[in-house]
């Protein structure tokens, strides 16, 4: 059955949503977070995606309360992202409560640490971020693209012991648009033992049900919920 994944996305302290990544679509849809993940806690929601995207764009941690907030009043386990760029902000992020980051931008910039952060803390700690546009991955927020192609980028990681990775198409992102099923078959034909989070585009409950029938392992969900087309109660029955 396939993991249902609510996301929080902050910028100032609050829950917004962007399209395709571009801050100055931002819509604010919630001014406290931690009501938002008690909310999603108290539909029988497990897992958490938090992204703290003042922290992707400074490059750095910067919504570290909100984390702590969230990871001690509710029993959500939470995969944080954003701003994790040094040694320094993974050892914040774990000590304010989250049970997994997710390596983005690093994962790119800089793979020597990102596989030392393997070693020491497992493959279960370290999710791999693979932001896509046009198959290729993006990095800072989606602000930048690189040349790194994302299945030659997954292999490396494979390599280097990664198990499980958070794909988002960016371009699909916010868009309400469905989910990029066609790419999300190749990632599963290519890579059968890894653990896939499907990321951007989920519109609605059918999307979802698609994924879990593709064998997709995750999703995040995120302005489906808070545009309301998709209710919370929908999503019991993949709530094991």
């Amino acid at each position: 059955m396939i993991t249902i994944i609510p996301a929080i996305d902050i910028i100032d302290g609050k829950c917004v949503r962007l399209s395709r990544g571009e801050f100055d679509t931002q819509k604010v849809y919630e001014r406290n977070p931690l009501e938002v993940a008690k909310r999603f806690e108290d539909y029988g929601i497990r897992r958490l995606h938090l992204v703290d995207l003042d922290g992707a764009r400074a490059r750095r941690i910067v919504n570290r309360k909100i984390l702590e907030a969230i990871a001690t009043k509710t029993a959500l386990v939470v995969d944080f992202g954003g701003g994790v760029q040094t040694e320094d902000d993974l050892r914040i992020a774990f000590e304010s409560g989250a049970a997994m980051i997710t390596a983005g931008s690093i994962a790119v910039k800089e793979p020597d640490k990102v596989k030392d952060w393997l070693c020491r803390y497992g493959a279960r700690k370290i999710i791999l971020g693979a932001d896509v546009k046009q198959r290729r991955i993006a990095v800072h927020g989606w602000q930048e693209e690189s040349d790194r192609d994302l299945f030659r980028f997954l292999e490396e990681y494979l390599g280097m012991g990664i198990t499980q990775t958070i794909c988002t198409d960016v371009e699909r992102d916010g868009m309400l648009a469905s989910p990029a099923f066609e790419l999300y078959g190749e990632i599963k034909s290519a890579f059968p033992g890894l653990q896939l989070i499907a990321s951007g585009g989920v519109s609605n409950i059918a999307d979802i049900t698609q994924l879990n029938e593709d064998g997709i392992e995750g999703v995040i969900v995120g302005k489906a919920i808070y545009e309301g087309r998709i209710q919370l109660a929908q999503l019991k029955e993949f709530l094991c």
